[in-house]
């Protein structure tokens, strides 16, 4: 016979299914899939297009993002004279999640698998922001015979030492605690949204409707949550890893880095990658974390003389 703790635990996890089932449906109704869905290996990643003709441009999104963090920022500027190419993450926005996607190297090959499919036999400019310039990076290490050239914005390049890493992660991440916690953040993640935000960008504004824009509230679907949080915690390790290959990069890259920045530290891992290989760097002195979105002329401007290169 259930004790009355035991039933109270199963009535709150019933709601939380309930409340987060709830909440999928009406996010994934309000931000349904604008691209198409394009199989790699035994998965699918959804890639959105802008513009049909011209060089590639492979954009790949930081964390707690998806593929349309760049689809009213940096496409518009683009698409007349490109094929833009913005791919969600594996687990994210509405790509399959694949065993094992927490390892870079698995990121990069479903990213690698896009540009086979949609632009073969071509070199594309890849952009990554935060986390997506780690996974540009990796795409660049293990298939440079894809890549022309790499604009990379805020990128997390090294590991950091430990620490910095949000509470959250630590709960939604593990097998088994994860998917139960996970079912809770329809009820709370959404409401703590626009200070995450604020923190994001800072020193610079958020744009106007930002979250609406980019379709943020897919994050907190229970199985994306738990794809990020696992990409977050395994990041370091990854890094560390990776990092020791930079060296054998021989692609131009251009590096932009807001020296506001308070998610990451430029220093440490632009800084470093500098000692690596060779990088034009961009410092930004009124940027944060976002910098794709206040200059972005610039960096479409960087993306057309790479491409062009």
């Amino acid at each position: 016979m259930l004790t009355a703790t035991a039933l109270g635990l199963c009535v709150l996890g019933t709601g939380a299914c309930v409340t987060s089932a709830t909440y999928k449906n009406k996010v994934e109704a309000a931000h349904p899939p604008i691209g198409r869905s394009v199989s790699v290996g035994t998965e699918t990643v959804h890639v959105i297009q802008r513009g049909e003709a011209g060089p590639p441009v492979l954009m790949i999104h930081g964390a707690s993002a998806n593929a349309r963090e760049f689809t009213w920022t940096l496409a518009p500027r683009l698409e007349g004279a490109y094929r833009v190419l913005m791919a969600d993450r594996p687990g994210h926005g509405y790509s399959s999640r694949p065993e094992g996607a927490h390892d870079l190297g698995v990121q990069a090959m479903q990213m690698a698998g896009v540009l086979d499919q949609l632009a073969p036999d071509e070199k594309a400019v890849l952009v990554g922001h935060s986390f997506g310039g780690a996974v540009a990076l990796r795409v660049a290490l293990d298939r440079p015979d894809l890549v022309k050239g790499l604009v990379l914005l805020a990128p997390v390049t090294h590991d950091w030492g430990g620490g910095g890493q949000a509470w959250y992660n630590s709960f939604a991440a593990p097998p088994v605690v994860g998917p139960v916690f996970s079912q809770l953040l329809p009820l709370v993640g959404p409401g703590q949204l626009g200070k995450g935000i604020d923190g994001v960008f800072e020193p610079a504004p958020v744009p106007d409707n930002y979250s609406e824009n980019s379709a943020i509230g897919l994050l907190f679907r229970p199985p994306n949550f738990r794809a990020n949080a696992r990409d977050v915690k395994a990041l370091e390790d990854q890094l560390a890893a990776q990092s020791g290959r930079y060296g054998e990069l021989e692609v131009p890259i251009t590096v932009f880095s807001g020296s506001g920045d308070t998610v990451i530290s430029p220093k440490l891992h632009v800084g470093e990658l500098k000692k690596q290989v060779s990088v034009d760097l961009v410092i930004l002195p009124h940027e944060g974390h976002m910098p794709h979105h206040g200059e972005g002329a610039a960096v479409a401007d960087a993306i057309r003389r790479l491409a062009s290169e």
